[in-house]
């Protein structure tokens, strides 16, 4: 996730929308379907993986030194069939989605398979540990649905992914042998060397390290030390599979320093780093045990420090660090913290959805919890104007990276000049953000 928007006398709010936005879409009254309607043939279920696929493989990386030092460099190589694969999960459908007639375009789902975690951060709502996870079922018809549709990138969320590893690994395989891009967000606490083989192999293309840091903290559970055996071992895996790794990090008022050294061991590592601001959630949710007393909230006071996180880094990422965001966007979050967000180009529920656990949808992730019925794989009931009319509110409580990322891409010069600039090289070390 990505500070709750402070007030003079800091006192964290149930929820940052518009009151009347937020009970619109929490009215109980109106209720989303409990689940996707069964086919009348019965539960589908997903093939059982190959594996492994690519035995040769499953051994180390021979040349991992070499591959580190070109990729700290910002120029590691993706063989043509990489481009290909990336092209048509980003690029093609980005194509098709400008010219098809309508307005429903999906480039990218979020396929949450689970909504239980096995950590606490103290920040994060996005578990209830009572929820059931995803069935085959749901799944497979979700994937076979998104590939009726222009979409061809699916992305892992949670709660925790890897609750499930066997699961994720068979939805992996199925998506994979559908022409999806696939990227996995996972607290790494289960990542053991034997699931990294079976994803990697199965297809995964990129995988959300999320860290915020080093050693663990009470409030922030997310540290990269009991995990590192696994990070190295992903390290050494990911140029043999032409896999991208980058560190998601979470600002809090607590993990200053942490926030640094992750960002120098990642550029040590030759890999990208993503930041997001703490933020309350946007609606209120009755799960949350920590709205009170929360170590890891942003108040006025710590503004300052947070300011001079941010410039210092700026200065990195003008140095060369691979990172996520933009300067602009890293320039941004400073206006974020007191409150300020400006009217964006949100393509939620147009060109990104998610699909909950249970198969029912909803334009994005800050309104997973929302009640307000936008259908369910296979009839989706996105309007246009309801999304732009509920937007004119949400929009501007909302610092969401993926979709501030797409919503800055959607633009074809932009576009135009990125892929001209990447073709240039031959798509050669392509790292960073969308406009470095």
């Amino acid at each position: 996730m990505a500070v709750p928007q402070q007030h003079e006398d800091f006192a964290p709010q149930p929820f940052r929308l518009d009151v009347q936005l937020h009970d619109l879409l929490k009215n109980p009254a109106e209720t989303k379907p409990l689940a996707v309607p069964p086919k009348a043939t019965g539960p589908m279920t997903l093939p059982e993986p190959v594996f492994p696929q690519h035995p040769e493989l499953l051994a180390m990386e021979d040349n991992y030194e070499e591959n580190l030092e070109r990729a700290k460099q910002g120029h590691r190589k993706w063989t043509a069939p990489l481009v290909l694969r990336a092209m048509n999960g980003w690029l093609f459908p980005y194509a098709k989605s400008r010219v098809l007639p309508g307005d429903f375009h999906p480039i990218i789902a979020y396929l949450f398979t689970e909504w239980k975690c096995n950590l606490d951060c103290h920040y994060c709502w996005a578990f209830e540990n009572h929820v059931k996870g995803m069935t085959e079922d749901v799944a497979r018809r979700s994937i076979d649905w998104l590939h009726s549709t222009t979409c061809r990138v699916l992305a892992f969320m949670g709660g925790e992914p890897l609750l499930r590893p066997q699961m994720v690994h068979k939805v992996s395989y199925y998506a994979a042998k559908k022409g999806f891009w696939i990227y996995l967000a996972t607290n790494a606490r289960l990542l053991r060397p034997e699931v990294t083989d079976r994803l990697l192999d199965a297809g995964v293309a990129t995988i959300n390290f999320a860290v915020d840091s080093v050693d663990e903290k009470p409030s922030l559970p997310k540290a990269l030390t009991p995990v590192r055996s696994y990070f190295d071992y992903l390290l050494r895996k990911q140029y043999k599979y032409g896999l991208a790794v980058f560190f998601n990090m979470n600002i809090c008022r607590n993990n200053i320093e942490d926030i640094k050294q992750l960002t120098e061991i990642a550029h040590d590592n030759g890999i990208a780093t993503d930041y997001h601001i703490n933020e309350s959630p946007m609606m209120e949710q009755d799960h949350f045990k920590h709205y009170d007393d929360n170590s890891t909230y942003i108040t006025k006071e710590d503004w300052p420090k947070i300011d001079e996180l941010i410039d210092w880094i700026i200065e990195k990422n003008k140095s060369g660090y691979k990172m996520v965001n933009s300067v602009k966007r890293l320039q941004d979050m400073k206006e974020f913290l007191r409150g300020r967000v400006e009217p964006w180009n949100c393509r939620a529920g147009q060109n990104s959805i998610i699909i909950r656990t249970d198969g029912t949808l909803a334009p994005c992730f800050p309104l997973y919890t929302a009640t307000h019925d936008w259908g369910v794989i296979e009839k989706h009931k996105f309007d246009v104007p309801q999304l732009n009319e509920m937007k004119k509110s949400c929009h501007t409580h909302c610092f969401s990276t993926l979709n501030h990322n797409l919503g800055f891409c959607y633009n074809d010069s932009r576009v135009i000049k990125w892929v001209l600039k990447q073709a240039s090289h031959g798509f050669q070390g392509v790292t960073g953000s969308f406009t470095e």
